[in-house]
C-alpha cells in the first residue's frame, strides 16, 4: 500500500502518516523540520498542537503568538514598554491555527515561565495585570483564528481571570462547539455559582461532546440529558455524590461512566449500588481512597462491574476484606491491565493482612499486566513467596515502594527481584524504592541511584527508572495512559 502511494504521487500524505507516529517525540519532530520543506510542513502542526504542554523549558512560542495579535492588542501591549524588541517579525506558518489541545491553567503558568526565562521584570503591581492581559489576548487570538480545538481543560480554581475567559468563550460559541470532543472540568465546591453557571452554558452549547472528566463539579446532570453523542464520563473526587447519583439514575439516556475514583466520606452504599446498576457495564477505571471498613463497596463492584481494566486501592484493610479483594481481581482479570495497591497505612497488628495479600496475589493476577504497583511494608521472605507464585506473569512496568521500619541503606528485597524477575526477564521497566518515615525524618533509597545495579538489570534488557518517573497516580493515569486525551500530557 505504501509503495502504491509513492508511485501514485501521494508522497506528502505518506510522509505525514509516518511523522504522525512521532506525535509526542518532540526532539524527533524538531529533527524532521530540518530535512526539507515537505517534512517541515508535516511536522510543524504536530509541534504546535499543544505547545503549552511540551516539557522542553522553552517558552519562546509565547513571543511568536504575540506577533499575531491584532493592532489594538499590540498597541496595548506596547504600553508595557518591555515587549517590543522580543516580538518575532517574520513567521513561516500561521502557528496559532494549529492548536488542538488547550489547558487554560497552563497558559497562565507558561506566561509566568516565559517572563522568568527572558528576565522580563515588571513592577509587582503590574505582574498580575500583565499576565492576565497576555492570557486573554491568547484566548482571543485562538478564537479569531477559528482553531479546530479538540480538547479543552477548564481548571477553575487556578486562574484569576477565569470569569473573563468563560465569558469570551460564551460570546464565541463556535470556538468549542464545532469540533471539541473532550472536556475536563475541575472546580472546588466553594467556587462561585455564577462561574459554574457559565460552565454549564458552555457544555450546553456543545452537543458534540464525546468525553467529559469531572472533578469537583456537581449538579450537571441536566446537561448530560441534552448531549447527543457523549461516549464517556470520568468522575474524579467529586463531592456530595449521593445527590448527584440520585439525579443520574433518572436520566433517560445511558450514563456511560468510564472512570470512578472515590475519596468520599459517608457515601451511602445504596447510592453506589444504584450508580453501578446503571453504569457498571461501562466502568473501566476504578479507584478507592479511604478506610475500607465495609465489604459492601467491593461486593457492588463484583456484582456489577465486569470490564474494569484499571483498579487503584489506597486504603486500610480489615481481615474480612482480603478475600473480597482477590474475588474482585479474579472477577476482572480478563480485562485488568493496571493494578495499584497501596496498603502502607496500617498498624503493626495488621501486618498479617499484608503477608496474606502478598502470598495470594501472585496466584490471582492475570498472566500479563501493563502496570503493577505495590506500596506496602514488605518483608523480604514475603516478596519471595509473591514472586514464586507469579513466575508465569509478565509485567511491562513493575513499581514497588517498601515502607520500611528499619533505617536500611540497601534494598533488602533486591536479591529476590534478581532471582525471580531479572534472570527470567519478566519486566520491561522497573522501579523500586525503600522509604523510611519516622517523625520528621524521611529517608529514601531508590534503585535508580544504584548505578552498578542498574547496569546489571540492563544486561538482562530491563530498564530501571526512578520511582517518581515510573509510579502513576490518578492524575498521571489520565495524563499518560488513558487515550482520553490522545495520549497528550498536560
Amino acid at each position: 500500500m505504501s509503495c502504491s502511494k509513492i508511485f501514485s504521487g501521494d508522497l506528502p500524505e505518506l510522509i505525514y502518516e509516518i511523522i504522525e507516529y512521532f506525535q509526542n517525540d518532540y526532539s524527533t519532530l524538531h529533527s524532521c523540520i530540518l530535512v526539507n520543506k515537505l517534512w517541515c510542513r508535516s511536522a510543524i502542526p504536530l509541534l504546535w498542537e499543544n505547545p503549552f504542554s511540551i516539557p522542553t523549558g522553552n517558552y519562546n512560542f509565547i513571543e511568536i503568538y504575540l506577533h499575531y495579535l491584532n493592532d489594538d492588542l499590540k498597541s496595548k501591549l506596547n504600553e508595557y514598554k518591555i515587549i517590543g524588541p522580543l516580538l518575532t517579525t517574520n513567521t513561516l506558518f500561521n502557528y496559532p491555527s494549529f492548536i488542538r489541545y488547550l489547558n487554560i491553567r497552563k497558559i497562565n503558568s507558561s506566561i509566568e515561565m516565559w517572563l522568568k526565562a527572558d528576565d522580563i521584570n515588571l513592577n509587582m503591581d503590574l505582574v498580575f495585570e500583565f499576565i492576565n492581559f497576555i492570557n486573554m489576548s491568547l484566548i482571543k487570538l485562538f478564537i479569531e483564528n477559528e482553531v479546530n480545538l479538540h480538547t479543552l481543560e477548564l481548571e477553575i480554581y487556578y486562574n484569576p481571570c477565569i470569569e473573563d475567559i468563560l465569558d469570551i468563550i460564551l460570546q464565541n460559541p463556535n470556538f468549542i462547539s464545532n469540533n471539541i470532543r473532550n472536556l475536563k472540568l475541575s472546580s472546588n465546591e466553594s467556587d462561585d455559582s455564577l462561574i459554574k453557571y457559565r460552565v454549564k452554558k458552555i457544555i450546553n452549547s456543545n452537543q458534540n461532546l464525546k468525553k467529559s472528566i469531572l472533578q469537583g463539579m456537581n449538579n450537571l446532570v441536566e446537561v448530560f440529558e441534552r448531549l447527543n453523542v457523549l461516549e464517556s464520563v470520568h468522575i474524579i473526587y467529586c463531592y456530595s455524590l449521593d445527590g448527584f447519583i440520585q439525579q443520574i439514575i433518572k436520566l433517560t439516556k445511558p450514563f456511560k461512566l468510564k472512570s470512578l475514583f472515590l475519596r468520599i466520606m459517608g457515601l451511602q452504599i445504596e447510592s453506589l449500588e444504584l450508580l453501578l446498576q446503571k453504569s457498571g457495564n461501562y466502568l473501566e477505571n476504578f479507584g478507592y481512597y479511604n478506610d475500607l471498613s465495609s465489604d459492601q463497596q467491593l461486593l457492588q463492584l463484583i456484582n456489577y462491574c465486569k470490564n474494569i481494566r484499571s483498579f487503584y486501592l489506597d486504603s486500610r484493610i480489615k481481615d474480612d476484606i482480603i478475600s473480597l479483594i482477590f474475588s474482585l481481581i479474579e472477577n476482572i482479570k480478563q480485562n485488568l491491565n493496571y493494578l495499584s495497591i497501596n496498603l502502607s497505612n496500617y498498624e503493626d497488628n495488621e501486618y498479617s493482612n499484608i503477608k496474606s495479600i502478598l502470598q495470594n496475589l501472585g496466584q490471582t493476577l492475570p498472566s500479563k499486566l501493563e502496570y503493577l504497583s505495590l506500596v506496602l511494608r514488605i518483608k523480604a521472605n514475603d516478596i519471595e513467596i509473591f514472586l514464586k507464585n507469579s513466575q508465569d506473569n509478565f509485567f511491562n512496568k513493575l513499581v514497588i515502594e517498601n515502607k520500611k521500619q528499619e533505617d536500611d541503606n540497601y534494598i533488602d528485597i533486591l536479591p529476590y527481584i534478581k532471582e525471580y524477575v531479572m534472570k527470567k526477564r519478566r519486566v520491561k521497566y522497573l522501579a523500586i524504592k525503600n522509604t523510611l518515615i519516622r517523625g520528621c525524618v524521611k529517608r529514601e533509597v531508590d534503585l535508580f541511584d544504584l548505578k552498578d545495579e542498574v547496569k546489571e538489570f540492563k544486561l538482562h534488557n530491563i530498564k530501571v527508572l526512578s520511582y517518581i518517573r515510573l509510579s502513576i497516580d490518578i492524575y498521571r493515569f489520565f495524563n499518560e495512559i488513558d487515550e482520553l486525551f490522545n495520549c497528550y500530557k498536560y
